[in-house]
């Protein structure tokens, strides 16, 4: 069962959500943004610090149904690559 963002991810929710995400972090495998739609870049880093515990376990993060302003964002920031976007 894929991790669900929630719809908003800013600066104020990103820890919790960070935390939250490590602590079920086999559901981390699949991250739908299905409901994500009022973010900040603050997504991005948790996005990336997933990544990076799946990694050091040999286990990939696939994101799905990524909005079109996530994908500039990450384009901004030169990380769409890296998050396999």
């Amino acid at each position: 069962m894929p991790f669900l963002l929630p719809s908003t991810v800013t600066h104020e929710t990103a820890l919790h959500l960070e935390k939250e995400g490590l602590l079920n972090l086999p559901a981390l495998a699949t991250v739908d943004c299905s409901h994500l739609n009022n973010f900040d870049s603050s997504v991005l880093t948790v996005l990336i610090s997933w990544q990076t515990r799946l990694r050091a376990k040999h286990q990939q993060l696939l994101i799905t149904n990524v909005p079109e302003k996530l994908r500039v964002l990450a384009g901004v920031y030169g990380i769409l690559t890296l998050l396999g976007l």
